[in-house]
């Protein structure tokens, strides 16, 4: 019902600089939360960064000051800017999107995945 798709990872230098971004589409009527996650090798998967449909914000503490997120609600697109990049930054990236959709008569929200695009940062 709620496809995400995510683009702009790749491979990086330490402190260099990557931008994802992460498209919304199907049958949403609204969507309330979108964010980035990561998961590296042998981890578990861990928040990055989020923000509401109102613009605030809330970021994983090993991000802040370095990490960007921004969204474009009339495009349904979630952005985070990444800045001073770290090699223990490189992990799978994956977008969360927390979305309405109208199933029959009844609103559902459930929460979204896209498939994870890789960064990764060399030192």
């Amino acid at each position: 019902q709620v496809q995400l798709v995510e683009s702009g990872g790749g491979l990086v230098q330490a402190g260099g600089s990557l931008r994802l971004s992460c498209a919304a589409s199907g049958r949403i009527f609204s969507i309330n939360a979108m964010g980035w996650y990561r998961q590296a090798p042998g981890k578990q998967r861990e928040l990055v960064a989020t923000i509401t449909s109102g613009g605030s914000t809330n970021y994983a503490d090993s991000v802040k000051g370095r990490f960007t997120i921004s969204r474009d609600n009339a495009k349904n697109t979630v952005y985070v800017q990444m800045n001073s990049l770290k090699p223990e930054d490189t992990a799978v990236y994956y977008c969360n999107a927390r979305a309405s959709t109208l199933v029959a008569t009844t609103f559902i929200e459930k929460d979204y995945w896209g498939q994870g695009t890789q960064v990764t940062v060399s030192s």
